[in-house]
C-alpha cells in the first residue's frame, strides 16, 4: 500500500470515528433543558370543549430568544350554542421558560379576559408523555381559586390538554378537554 493510500485510509478512519462525536457535539445544554417540551413545538388544531361548549382550536409553540422561552399562541373558538348563545373567541399567549434557581419550569398566561397564570410543573411522568402543572398565582380572580394544565402525548403527533380549576378549599373540576393534532 502506497503512503497517499495509507495517508487517505487514516483519513477515512478518522473522519469515521469523530463524526458521532461532531454529530452529536451540536447538541447544547440549552437545547438539552428543552428536551420535555420539544414534542410540542409547532402548530397544531383540535377541537374539544367544556364550559363553553365545543370548540375549535389553534395553538402554536415555538422556541423565541435564542431558546430561553417558548413561546404559546392560543385561539379557542366556540360557535353559538344552547349554552352560549353568542359564541366565544378565547385567546391567551402563554411562555413556558426554566427557572434555574427552582430547577423547573414556569408557565405563565396571559388571557384575553385580563387573567394572568403563573404555573409551576408540578411532575413529569416516567415515560415523559404526560406533565402536570398547577398555579402558583392568578391575577384578576378573587383568592384561592387554583388552576391546572394537564397535557398528555397520545401518539407522534397528538396530545390532549385538560384545564381543571378549584375554587377556594374545593377540588379541581374539568373547565375544558382538547385533542390537539400536528399541522406543522
Amino acid at each position: 500500500m502506497t503512503s497517499k493510500h495509507l495517508l487517505n485510509r487514516n483519513i477515512f478512519i478518522a473522519a469515521i470515528l469523530l463524526f458521532p462525536i461532531l454529530a452529536f457535539g451540536q447538541t447544547t445544554k440549552q437545547d438539552s433543558i428543552w428536551k420535555p417540551f420539544k414534542f410540542f413545538v409547532g402548530s397544531w388544531t383540535g377541537k374539544g370543549g367544556g364550559e363553553s361548549g365545543e370548540g375549535n382550536y389553534e395553538r402554536k409553540y415555538q422556541f423565541i430568544f435564542n431558546k430561553k422561552f417558548i413561546e404559546v399562541h392560543n385561539k379557542s373558538v366556540y360557535p353559538p350554542s344552547e349554552n352560549n348563545p353568542k359564541g366565544e373567541v378565547h385567546e391567551d399567549v402563554g411562555y413556558i421558560s426554566f427557572d434555574k434557581l427552582r430547577n423547573t419550569f414556569i408557565l405563565r398566561q396571559f388571557h384575553i379576559e385580563g387573567f394572568v397564570n403563573q404555573y409551576k410543573l408540578e411532575s413529569i411522568s416516567a415515560d415523559g408523555k404526560r406533565m402536570v402543572f398547577i398555579s402558583e398565582s392568578i391575577e384578576n380572580i378573587k383568592p384561592g381559586w387554583r388552576a391546572k394544565e394537564t397535557y398528555q402525548i397520545l401518539g407522534d403527533n397528538e396530545f390532549s390538554e385538560t384545564f381543571e380549576l378549584a375554587p377556594p378549599d374545593k377540588e379541581f373540576e374539568v373547565y375544558s378537554k382538547v385533542i390537539l393534532k400536528k399541522t406543522e
